[in-house]
């Protein structure tokens, strides 16, 4: 089987701080120049190229003349602030030299919450593209909150990638790839050289939030793969420090880890519920509401819902859950959260007696839920 990027068009590339930065001290100028001569090759192929790029902070910090990273929210924005202005700069200058214009996107969690704000960054994007103009993105820290954080670049470059249906998503980081164990403190640790992205195994191996394989960035990686196959992207993790890695990539070289798509992308529409990181709430639903929302494309009734948890209003993103807490599913609930508890493990005929009125006979209809 040929490698996917051989054939990819569009490609969302995620180059994380220490691939751009001097071990965290200011930007590694001439790091950026050799990602612009790789992406500038890659237009001359024919291929177009978003670029999702940490260092504002360390830029930021070099040129505040601090030596360590503030921990407080106001000083790591202002860092941002005045980082941002030298990374869009650098990237600008390396890019000009190949005769490539740039635009700076800045992101966060509502653009994507927001249905309108969705469809105006997927349109901007794919405008720029077509003008042949490098998109060079970040998440906009200078305002971000954790209530609409993104969390980190790969959860962004894994949505981006969704936001523009790109073929291909590319994390580049000072690692060769993926591997069985953490390779840090496991001499036998093997590198996985592919896989299947939404693979449960891999997030096994990943491990939770607490282990140390997690902390080294392995799970958002893993986590960012399964996000970007919704769209049909497949990833590849490999390491920025390999020559010329973008354009052997292109080639259909394989490097670091390939974690194939699965054959079927989600609706647009579908997508844009899919990428809600901050949801409303939670619905736990029974064993047959389960069933049915998973084998025969049924939409949620209230009958089929055990507990409500979280507080949310009529058209809010809310989380289905099965028994076992795993999620299942999440979409657009047709009644709030006080509602539901009124309606929840009746049928929906009963809806009208209870409420007085009955705006849908279902929780949340086909249409706008997704499987997870």
């Amino acid at each position: 089987m040929s490698h996917p990027l051989a054939r990819a068009k569009t490609l969302v590339v995620k180059v994380g701080s220490s691939l751009v930065t001097n071990e965290g001290r200011g930007l590694d100028v001439e790091a950026i120049a050799r990602w612009a001569a790789q992406v500038a090759q890659l237009a001359k192929l024919g291929r177009r190229t978003i670029i999702v790029s940490s260092g504002a902070i360390a830029e930021g910090m070099q040129r505040l003349g601090w030596t360590r990273r503030p921990r407080t929210m106001h000083e790591l924005q202002a860092a941002a602030a005045v980082g941002q202005m030298g990374l869009v700069e650098c990237y600008e200058r390396c890019f000009r030299g190949h005769g490539l214009q740039t635009a700076q996107v800045l992101l966060t969690h509502a653009d994507m919450a927001d249905r309108q704000r969705y469809l105006n960054a997927r349109s901007t994007l794919r405008a720029l593209l077509e003008l042949g103009v490098i998109p060079v993105i970040n998440e906009n820290d200078t305002v971000v909150t954790d209530e609409i954080k993104l969390g980190d670049n790969d959860t962004l470059g894994a949505m981006v990638a969704n936001l523009v249906e790109a073929d291909a998503l590319v994390i580049l980081t000072d690692q060769p790839g993926l591997f069985d164990a953490d390779p840090r403190r496991v001499a036998t640790a093997k590198l996985v050289r592919e896989g299947a992205a939404g693979d449960p195994a891999l997030e096994a191996m990943a491990g939770g939030t607490a282990s140390e394989l997690a902390k080294g960035g392995m799970l958002t990686k893993v986590l960012a793969a399964k996000r970007a196959a919704r769209s049909g992207a497949h990833t590849v993790v490999a390491s920025g420090r390999e020559g010329d890695v973008l354009v052997r990539l292109a080639a259909g070289e394989p490097i670091g880890t390939l974690l194939r798509a699965g054959t079927v992308p989600l609706a647009a529409r579908k997508q844009w519920l899919a990428d809600h990181l901050n949801v409303g709430g939670r619905l736990v639903l029974d064993a047959g509401a389960v069933a049915a929302l998973a084998g025969g494309g049924k939409s949620l009734l209230p009958v089929g819902v055990r507990e409500v948890a979280g507080e949310f209003q009529r058209g809010e993103v809310v989380n289905c859950v099965g028994p076992d807490g795993r999620e299942v599913a999440r979409g657009l609930v047709n009644y709030s959260s006080e509602e539901t508890r009124r309606i929840m493990r009746r049928p929906s005929a009963e809806i009208e007696s209870i409420l007085g009125y009955a705006d849908e006979p279902e929780l949340i209809h086909r249409d706008n839920l997704v499987l997870l």
